[in-house]
């Protein structure tokens, strides 16, 4: 399995003052769906932060995100090692397929392919 990249999620309010912050940084926003806002850098474009409220169709907001090349096979060795998983796997409108998992220390991570 291959790691694309790594966005650590922050939970706000204030989406519009945390672009404006990390544009600062050289960020720029390249998805907003109202409650998630997607930064990247132009120049590293797999450099990124997700911005949200609240995960609108999970349970709990997500810690940070992985995407990997197969998210079905990273499911299944997380259900075979007896990890948790908090939200299971499923197609998101958005073109994505992801589960949430927890980690040994309890954060959330969201595992995701897009399709």
């Amino acid at each position: 399995m291959t790691v694309r990249r790594v966005v650590p999620n922050i939970q706000s309010e204030k989406g519009q003052e945390s672009r404006d912050f990390y544009g600062l940084l050289g960020f720029e926003e390249v998805m907003n769906h109202g409650w998630i806002m997607t930064l990247a850098s132009p120049s590293n474009p797999a450099a990124q932060i997700s911005v949200m409220t609240a995960d609108l169709t999970a349970p709990v907001t997500p810690d940070m995100s992985v995407e990997v090349d197969d998210v079905d096979a990273a499911y299944a060795d997380m259900r075979e090692s007896g990890a948790e998983i908090v939200h299971p796997l499923q197609d998101e409108e958005w073109g994505v397929r992801r589960f949430f998992v927890r980690d040994p220390s309890g954060r959330v991570v969201n595992v995701l392919s897009h399709r």
